[in-house]
């Protein structure tokens, strides 16, 4: 048993728990330091992804408009056009 956990964690089992209290505790000072807390990271990580997903219905958005926009002008002067050639 104790062989498999070694292997899984890489190291022995205190060395490793020891490892990760250093490691814990330098980031708990450099987090300090910054004047970030954890729930700071799960917004910034989530606004990322709302922001990621808003900007892809916006360009959505942008193309419709354009497209509308376009069609404004298209559509009127084919029919305009078609009307004249259609005299011919």
């Amino acid at each position: 048993m104790n062989g498999s956990l070694t292997r899984f964690l890489g190291d022995s089992p205190l060395r490793v728990l020891v490892k990760l209290i250093v490691v814990s505790f330098i980031v708990g000072i450099l987090m300090s330091a910054f004047g970030w807390m954890p729930y700071d990271i799960y917004y910034a990580v989530r606004d990322f992804f709302w922001q990621l997903w808003n900007m892809g219905f916006l360009a959505i958005d942008r193309f419709v408009g354009y497209f509308l926009l376009g069609a404004a002008i298209v559509i009127p002067v084919f029919i305009i056009l078609r009307v004249l050639n259609y005299r011919r």
